[in-house]
């Protein structure tokens, strides 16, 4: 799990991509029940879905690096 977390630490941009890009396919690939929409409002929907994932992704990226960040400079401050 450290080897994974090291890896999104470094490439940042790669895995909000590549998550991005499975949120498209995702969308796309998930059948919806009721009527068929057209081709072009399914693409319109799945990048919608993709957004809001990669929105959620990038506030919890944020708020991760907040409290890291935090809990680094309360080690410096500690006496020791």
């Amino acid at each position: 799990m450290e080897a994974i977390r090291a890896w999104v630490t470094e490439h940042k941009l790669t895995s909000i991509g590549a998550l991005w890009a499975s949120g498209m396919g995702a969308s796309l690939a998930y059948p919806r029940t009721g009527p068929p929409l057209k081709p072009s409002l399914r693409l319109i929907h799945a990048r919608m879905h993709s957004q809001a994932l990669t929105l959620a992704v990038l506030s919890g990226a944020a708020i991760h690096h907040y409290y890291e960040k935090h809990a680094k400079e309360q080690e410096n401050a500690s006496p020791k």
